[in-house]
């Protein structure tokens, strides 16, 4: 038998995760994909409000899912098609992250979910400039045409588990992870006015109520030391991350919500270096096209010299550390 599944992404209509406004599911059986589904929606009532750097990234606007059904009448039909399978994203934290909020702001039960993130996976199995979805589907042979449309992402996702799966010769999700010495995580169940909201929603929330838009970044900082209790399967615990760029929070505040998940932060690109976070709107598909900053230089000098270090946007950045930034989001 192959390897057993559902590959979820969401898109999100501002920088609360808990705003979903499109998901898309690829359903995988003995190793092949075998059903697809995606749907426009709503976001919850009070989070519905589109960003335009939102809309910049995936395309979707208010207009278009104004006569969409809102997240907490979908959701029975999301939970139905992902049935008892092990869940794999990538950046799953963030995917997760999604449904957990959502319901939290919409008053509504969620069950548990197992599962696998092929962002910590891709780290373990191939040897690229970026560990984006664009990228990993390219080494694993996967088509993807259309970033950032929800379906399109999860069907890609899918593509790269089912690739890792074959190069290592394992018939499951928790085969692949015990090959990478890596847990099964797990996303619990969630009951309104019984568990606590989480974190990131109150941070969330806190932060909406007392934004005033974004600003540049003002002195480099001091380099506050990682939190060694961290969580030692987060993406960014144990790394070496510089910053490069004008990002939406305050520099010196990026490097401590590094910090509180187990990454070093640092001022500049050396041989220590393993994570460069670049702003100023920068994508990963601009290292093709030449638009790097000299601290992107200095890390493609080193990756030429076979230095292992991921380049990731500022977007990518604010997934990771869940930042519910003014106007900024996946």
């Amino acid at each position: 038998m192959g390897i057993t599944f559902t590959a979820i992404d969401f898109e999100t209509a501002n920088g609360f995760r808990g705003s979903p406004c499109a998901v898309g599911l690829t359903k995988v059986r003995d190793g092949r994909i075998v059903e697809e589904a995606s749907w426009l929606m709503r976001p919850p009532a009070g989070h519905d409000h589109f960003d335009s750097r939102n809309i910049a990234i995936h395309g979707i606007t208010a207009r278009m899912v104004e006569d969409a059904p809102r997240f907490g009448e979908l959701f029975p039909e999301i939970g139905g098609f992902i049935g008892s399978d092990v869940l794999v994203a990538h950046n799953a934290a963030f995917d997760l992250g999604v449904i957990r909020s959502a319901l939290e702001v919409s008053s509504l039960p969620g069950p548990a979910w197992d599962y696998a993130c092929t962002v910590l996976l891709s780290r373990r199995s191939y040897s690229l400039p970026s560990y984006s979805l664009p990228f990993v589907a390219e080494a694993a042979g996967v088509p993807l045409l259309n970033h950032h449309d929800a379906v399109e992402d999860a069907r890609a996702c899918a593509g790269i588990m089912m690739d890792i799966a074959a190069r290592f010769d394992a018939a499951s999700v928790e085969e692949v992870l015990e090959i990478h010495s890596l847990p099964l995580s797990r996303s619990e169940q969630y009951a309104p006015g019984v568990d606590d909201v989480s974190k990131a929603t109150r941070t969330a929330l806190g932060r909406a109520a007392t934004s005033t838009g974004w600003s540049g970044w003002p002195e480099e900082g001091l380099n506050p030391s990682p939190d060694t209790q961290a969580d030692p399967h987060h993406p960014l615990y144990g790394q070496t991350v510089v910053f490069t760029g004008t990002l939406g929070i305050p520099r010196p505040q990026a490097k401590q919500r590094a910090a509180r998940l187990g990454a070093q932060p640092a001022s500049s690109v050396t041989r220590r270096t393993t994570m460069l976070v670049v702003g100023d709107g920068f994508v990963v598909a601009d290292l093709r096209h030449g638009r790097v900053t000299g601290k992107v230089r200095r890390v493609l000098e080193l990756k030429e010299r076979g230095h292992s270090i991921d380049v990731l946007s500022e977007d990518q950045f604010l997934q990771l550390t869940g930042v519910s930034a003014p106007s900024g989001g996946r």
